[in-house]
């Protein structure tokens, strides 16, 4: 089956973002007419209005039916599909991130949330075992993903391979690592690739037996709380001050 030429993207950020971004062909938008004064509805159409992008003044429902969801907030945007990057040049970055077996479209677009806050903006997804950036996870990034490097093009074990031939450092997120986040030094890393799993499914055995670091995250707590997005946080921002700067 081919892939749609046009998909819609929806939220007040996003949209907002995806014009910022400039990345994507816009082709026309759909705001809510019942809340046309809304004061970032109003500014929203602005900016479509300077963009020169048709504006569809519509009810909730055709909103729901475009957006396929009801967490639209009243905007949507017809776009051209998200656009992926080629993943060799991304080893150029000294900070990479991989998602193995991050299955749940939520925990996706929460990392990749946090991802670009932490400067990890060159992002490697599987083909298999991690969902595309559909607009529900464009969504949940609050728009972060139109402004990062994201390739989809191998799988999690030859993006590791390749990693190692560059001379990245590979730290894998892992509940029983040996590797404590309290016990990693600011600057002990030349180049970082860092591997996120999921909740289900954790980083695959050849990742895990492939990787110098394997990090854990202490825990104070008698349960095991942490969900994939809020565990990939902590690490990134731990992990961003281990890579020396220039």
């Amino acid at each position: 089956m081919s892939k749609p030429s046009r998909e819609y993207v929806y939220g007040i950020n996003p949209c907002f973002e995806v014009l910022r971004a400039g990345r994507r062909k816009v082709y026309e938008a759909f705001l809510n007419q019942s809340i046309r004064n809304n004061p970032r509805i109003k500014k929203l159409a602005e900016v479509l209005g300077r963009r020169g992008v048709p504006v569809n003044w519509v009810e909730k429902g055709r909103l729901i039916d475009l957006s396929k969801s009801r967490e639209h907030q009243g905007a949507a945007l017809k776009v051209s599909p998200y656009w992926y990057v080629d993943y060799e040049p991304l080893y150029a970055d000294k900070k990479l991130l991989l998602l193995d077996n991050v299955e749940d479209p939520h925990n996706v677009g929460g990392i990749l949330r946090s991802a670009e806050v932490f400067g990890f903006n060159s992002v490697f997804l599987p083909t298999k075992g991690v969902p595309e950036v559909y607009p529900s996870i464009v969504k949940v990034s609050a728009g972060a993903a139109e402004f990062m490097q994201i390739a989809r093009a191998r799988s999690s074990n030859q993006y590791v391979k390749r990693a190692l031939e560059e001379g990245f450092t590979i730290a894998a997120l892992d509940a029983k690592g040996n590797t404590s986040l309290d016990d990693v030094e600011p600057g002990s890393v030349d180049k970082l690739l860092l591997v996120i799993g999921g909740e289900d499914k954790a980083v695959g055995q050849f990742i895990l037996n492939e990787a110098q670091i394997k990090l854990r995250i202490p825990q104070q707590g008698r349960i095991n709380s942490l969900n994939a997005s809020v565990a990939a946080g902590i690490a990134m921002h731990v992990m961003s001050k281990s890579v020396k700067t220039d």
